[in-house]
């Protein structure tokens, strides 16, 4: 049954991520409400592949990379149906409908049967950790996204339906999500800390998958201070959201995969 829902949640984002190409051409009402439909409808399906998931397992699905996967699929599109209202760009539909098609098509290389939970993991701590991962990914998606825009525009790509967001405007937001991204980024590496300590009985090991969040909490703290110490905007801003969701994508997928530690269950 979870199989299926994820499918059918794929079949959804498939048809949004076309509509929405096509809507870069040649925008109107019905093909944008087509578009939010299928996201919405892909939004339901992953809820439900989540519900299934847990059901299944008799806990909340946090317990391995395949999982968080969906948790970060789930999370993206989250992100874009609260800020839909505020950041109305059909290039931005765009773009994060492809991220979070990327990550679901990706998971689907990391399925797992699901199985109770590891010692180590049975925690509420991590429970946290977990939520707090899934607020901060699913709003440095976004700004990856703004950034990407404004680098389009500046670029020369004014013909992409952009219109009605101009660079400040795009700018402006940027700066307010990698906010709300880095206050629960912060909140990750506290509660990771505490789950650390209360698992492997110390606050800080240097894990490479520690390391790494922490060079990716770095990255966007330098962001928000060259903003406001050094009136960074626009253009360097815009790169340094991008770099900034690269260093998650990395810590995410990639020390999981690549570099051995106490988080390669995750």
């Amino acid at each position: 049954m979870e199989g299926s829902l994820l499918f059918i949640t794929y079949i959804f984002l498939i048809a949004a991520v076309l509509l929405g190409l096509f809507s870069l051409w040649r925008l109107n009402k019905l093909l944008s409400y087509s578009i939010h439909a299928f996201l919405f409808l892909a939004f339901v399906t992953m809820t439900a592949a989540l519900i299934m998931r847990s059901v299944a397992a008799g806990r909340l699905p946090f317990a391995n990379l395949y999982e968080f996967s969906l948790l970060f699929t789930w999370g993206i599109l989250l992100s874009h149906f609260i800020s839909f209202r505020f950041i109305k760009s059909e290039m931005a539909t765009v773009i994060i409908t492809l991220l979070a098609t990327f990550i679901l098509s990706f998971s689907r290389s990391l399925i797992s049967d699901p199985r109770p939970l590891l010692p180590a993991l049975q925690s509420i701590w991590l429970q946290i950790h977990v939520f707090t991962a899934v607020i901060a990914y699913g709003a440095f998606a976004l700004s990856f996204c703004l950034g990407l825009i404004y680098i389009l525009k500046e670029k020369g790509f004014t013909g992409l339906g952009e219109t009605a967001l101009p660079p400040a405007k795009i700018d402006n937001l940027l700066y307010r999500v990698v906010a709300i991204g880095f206050f629960f980024m912060t909140l990750v590496l506290i509660t990771g800390a505490i789950w650390a300590e209360e698992v492997w009985g110390r606050w800080w090991g240097w894990d490479p998958k520690e390391t790494w969040a922490l060079i990716t909490w770095l990255i966007y703290a330098a962001y928000l201070h060259a903003r406001k110490t050094y009136g960074w905007r626009g253009r360097r801003a815009a790169i340094m959201a991008v770099v900034g969701f690269l260093a998650v994508l990395f810590t995410l997928f990639g020390v999981s995969l690549l570099l051995p530690g106490v988080h390669s269950y995750i």
